[in-house]
């Protein structure tokens, strides 16, 4: 009860409408239906979608049921948030809405996050540490320097995030890390 998972695809059940996906988590704990029905609708105006419950996912565009999918999670209140590429799969100007608005929420809400991206930027964006994995190993794992709260769009232009960005790349290249990876899985990473 105390782990939420989000996947990149909203997997909001299609005979649902988007209050009744949201209240889903809630259901299957056991919370009374007045109880399911209040934390659903503030989980949809915490993500922008109030006054959508009674509209279905085929009505609602791919940013909306992300939204949906983030509310339904963030209604079960959850410790431990498990976030599998849950913007891959928008549009760029869809992804850096979401972004902005799950760092509002999480600052607010205060939870441990494992945020799962191929986006290096969105790593560096969100991420209090990056961890790198390349061929299914842990390279690296660097400490991201940026205070919060953030202003996204300040700090994508920001000299400082752009080289943490392009330094990340090389690590990501076939092979890469074997000195790294070598010296964090020995317990010694201030040899890195």
């Amino acid at each position: 009860p105390s782990l939420g998972y989000m996947q990149a695809r909203d997997a909001l059940l299609p005979w649902r409408s988007l209050r009744a996906n949201v209240e889903l988590g809630l259901e299957f704990a056991g919370v009374r239906r007045a109880q399911r029905r209040e934390r659903a609708e503030e989980a949809l105006r915490l993500v922008g979608l109030g006054g959508s419950g009674d509209r279905f996912p085929r009505q609602l565009s791919q940013g909306m049921r992300q939204r949906g999918n983030l509310a339904r999670l963030m209604a079960t209140e959850p410790q431990l948030l498990l976030m599998d590429e849950p913007f891959g799969a928008l549009d760029a100007q869809t992804k850096d809405g979401l972004q902005e608005e799950f760092l509002r929420i999480w600052q607010d809400r205060v939870t441990t996050v494992v945020f799962v991206t191929h986006d290096l930027a969105e790593a560096v964006l969100l991420g209090d540490r990056v961890v790198v994995m390349n061929a299914g190993r842990i390279i690296d794992d660097i400490r991201v320097p940026f205070a919060r709260p953030r202003n996204l769009v300040e700090l994508r232009f920001d000299a400082q995030f752009q080289e943490l960005v392009r330094s990340l790349w090389p690590l990501l290249a076939p092979g890469a890390g074997s000195d790294k990876e070598h010296a964090i899985l020995n317990g010694h990473p201030s040899e890195v």
